[in-house]
């Protein structure tokens, strides 16, 4: 349930044709939107436009539209830099969440998701995956420790999905009250 996928023309593999076919059908703003989707460290425009095949004047414009509109977050300096603004993309995973699945269905899934956090506290034997000795991890073969690490990074996506299904839960139960589900619902 996590994350926005986004294709990078930067880390493509190489072919000219797709990347020439991005930049035809795509405008300079939807090209800045998709290369800066993916930044999730402050990168300046100048590099956002390399990526995004434009100008550093056409990036910075639409940069600067996207800060407006809470996309990215803004980072005052010589140069200025720019990168996706997380909250927002959690606000609109919760959004499609809601539109997508009814109250009754986020709800089973969430208390699944607290299920499975509950057997890897009794597991672990910690209330958190933060809890979680690292000299516990490395003590085994490699096998064990590849399977710990495993268990561990699940239960880190486990309790950032159980997260955004509460505010799921939450957004799908205020637009019940509110009549807004008709889609959903039906």
């Amino acid at each position: 349930m996590s994350g926005d996928s986004t294709w990078d023309p930067a880390s493509s593999d190489g072919r000219e044709e797709t990347r020439q076919q991005w930049k035809r059908d795509r405008t300079t703003f939807q090209r800045v939107y998709d290369v800066i989707t993916g930044a999730t460290e402050y990168t300046g425009a100048s590099d956002i436009a390399d990526r995004a095949d434009c100008s550093t004047d056409g990036a910075r414009d639409a940069l600067t539209q996207l800060a407006e509109m809470g996309i990215v977050d803004h980072r005052e300096g010589r140069p200025a830099e720019y990168r996706r603004n997380e909250s927002y993309f959690q606000w609109k995973r919760v959004e499609r969440l809601a539109d997508e699945h009814t109250h009754a269905e986020l709800r089973e899934r969430l208390d699944q998701l607290l299920e499975e956090d509950a057997d890897f506290q009794q597991s672990f034997g910690v209330p958190s995956p933060d809890s979680v000795e690292v000299a516990r991890i490395e003590d085994g073969e490699h096998a064990a420790i590849h399977d710990r690490l495993k268990s561990l990074s699940r239960w880190r996506t486990v309790r950032h999905d159980i997260e955004l299904l509460q505010r799921a839960v939450s957004r799908a139960a205020d637009r019940h009250r509110d009549g807004g589900d008709l889609g959903a619902s039906a």
